[in-house]
């Protein structure tokens, strides 16, 4: 006979002891970002720009070291592309206002887009249902994309502060959660007999 190896498989309080743990983690370090992003909007904003041109360095740098691959057949183009990825990597790590106001703009067009189709389907939808809130959100999304487009900048630190706070509801939510289902668990597992 063989010895049997232990059980990999966990009881469900086991489970639900562990998943209480991570949701407060979670809620706790959701809880920490939010606070951090609405009281730094800016700091968190040029934080987000420098791994933006972070990623083009790299990006680029991963283009040029194909260039040198004598088996790719467009080592030109990926050579500009290596190229002109670096160029813009070290433009948004070095001028973080520009990349605020990219990030922005690239915000602005997004939901500019998704206004106008929302109203499209809105407006040409026949009588299917849900059709006014089509036309709300649609209008909704364009008049936020327009002004997030018009001032990329102020709008984007608004936006960031307003994302801080959602971060610190959502946290507090999560904390709220765990704690509960911690409740639930203490309170539905029977105390071991000593």
């Amino acid at each position: 006979m063989q010895p049997q190896e232990p059980s990999l498989q966990r009881s469900p309080g086991e489970v639900m002891a562990r998943s209480w743990q991570a949701a407060l983690v979670l809620g706790i370090g959701t809880l920490v970002l939010g606070i951090i992003v609405a009281a730094h909007p800016t700091g968190s904003l040029d934080i987000i720009a420098v791994l933006l041109g972070i990623l083009m360095l790299i990006s680029g740098a991963f283009h040029l070291i194909r260039v040198f691959d004598s088996e790719e057949p467009h080592r030109v183009w990926l050579g500009i592309a290596g190229l002109l990825f670096v160029v813009a990597g070290v433009i948004l790590i070095r001028h973080l206002d520009l990349t605020r106001a990219i990030i922005g703009l690239f915000i602005g067009i997004t939901w500019i887009i998704q206004g106008v189709v929302a109203l499209v389907a809105g407006l040409g939808g026949g009588s299917r249902q849900g059709r006014g809130w089509w036309i709300a959100f649609g209008a909704i999304s364009l008049i936020a994309g327009i002004v997030v487009a018009a001032t990329p900048l102020t709008s984007l630190t608004t936006l960031a502060v307003l994302l801080g706070i959602w971060f610190i509801v959502m946290g507090l939510f999560e904390v709220a959660g765990a704690l509960l289902l911690r409740h639930a668990i203490h309170t539905a597992v029977p105390p071991p007999a000593a």
